[in-house]
């Protein structure tokens, strides 16, 4: 989809706040609320808007503990990473996963209660599954930038 100038705005407006009302995104973008609507509806088919949803900030719901964990595997058999993509998807405290380039195969970011909990998570989880090698942890002290809209 070739996105326009109007469209970059509603983007940049909507990541801001996806809870606008139609006739306020309308109004700032200069569009009708009809053809505002169709607009979004567009994006939306097209792919470009993925979800809405709110930002909700780890430690004040109790997940205090946040690492970025390296992960590499035993060996590149097809079955076995299928199993360990299925797991890491269905895993609450596995917030992202990113397959690499590098040294490490997998990247993922873990949010847990605390120390205790990570500990179970790489035991009693991560270190179960017959892909994964080993694993290093790079605990996370604070965020520095997070969930910043997407611009182009």
């Amino acid at each position: 989809m070739k996105l326009d100038e109007r469209d970059l705005r509603i983007l940049t407006l909507l990541q801001q706040d996806s809870r606008i009302s139609n006739a306020d995104l309308a109004e700032q973008v200069g569009m009708s609320a009809s053809a505002l609507w169709r607009r979004v509806r567009s994006l939306e088919d097209a792919g470009v808007i993925e979800r809405y949803g709110a930002v909700v900030n780890p430690a004040e719901i109790g997940l205090g503990f946040e690492a970025i964990v390296h992960v590499h595997l035993t060996r590149h058999d097809p079955d076995r990473i299928v199993e360990f993509i299925r797991a890491v998807e269905v895993s609450p405290a596995v917030q992202d996963c990113y397959a690499t380039t590098g040294q490490s195969d997998y990247h993922l970011r873990v949010l847990c209660p605390d120390l205790a909990a990570y500990n179970e998570f790489l035991e009693g989880f991560l270190f179960r599954l017959p892909a994964v090698a080993s694993a290093q942890t790079n605990v996370v002290l604070r965020a520095i930038k997070r969930n910043r809209p997407v611009t182009v």
